[in-house]
């Protein structure tokens, strides 16, 4: 099979940021295959540490979300957004825990292009974590934000490069 034809590959070649989105809603059975694209994703002793928490555009919560980001624009446009926790009860290796939280969030954006969607990770919310757990009445004693993803009905084409191989490589095999 020609690598080109596999559509996993496919999606992982294809699949980019999108930062802007049409006013269309995501229904909830879109939003629960995203959901369960991130459940199965791989974590060490299989401890499944992360928990997710679905705020959509009409949620009153998204405004405070908003506030703790510098990408305030696209939590509010954005049709719902995944917030990625680590359950800190539940983790027993904390590299390892973001490890797989990291696969979680991967796996959830290849479900999302896949879907016909569009996202974004936001990653610099992560940088004010008391806010964030605030915002969502979450206890900071127990989770860990690991990322939000801003999701919908792409408004744009996603663009990106990446360097060739032979310079990520530290040696040839």
């Amino acid at each position: 099979m020609d690598p080109r034809d596999n559509p996993v590959l496919q999606a992982i070649r294809e699949r980019r940021s999108i930062r802007k989105f049409t006013a269309e809603r995501v229904d909830k059975a879109t939003l629960t295959t995203i959901l369960e694209a991130g459940q199965w994703a791989p974590s060490g002793m299989n401890n499944q540490p992360w928990r997710f928490l679905v705020v959509t555009r009409d949620d009153p919560r998204t405004e405070k979300l908003a506030a703790c980001t510098k990408y305030a624009h696209i939590v509010r446009t954005s049709a719902a957004c995944i917030c990625v926790f680590l359950d800190k009860g539940a983790m027993y290796s904390e590299m390892k825990d973001h490890q797989g939280a990291g696969a979680c969030i991967q796996n959830m954006l290849l479900a999302i292009h896949s879907l016909g969607l569009g996202a974004v990770w936001l990653g610099q919310i992560v940088n004010d974590q008391p806010a964030v757990l605030s915002a969502l009445g979450l206890s900071e004693a127990e989770f860990e934000l690991e990322a939000v993803l801003a999701l919908g009905h792409p408004d744009q084409k996603g663009g990106s490069t990446r360097k060739p191989l032979s310079e990520l490589m530290l040696e040839d095999f």
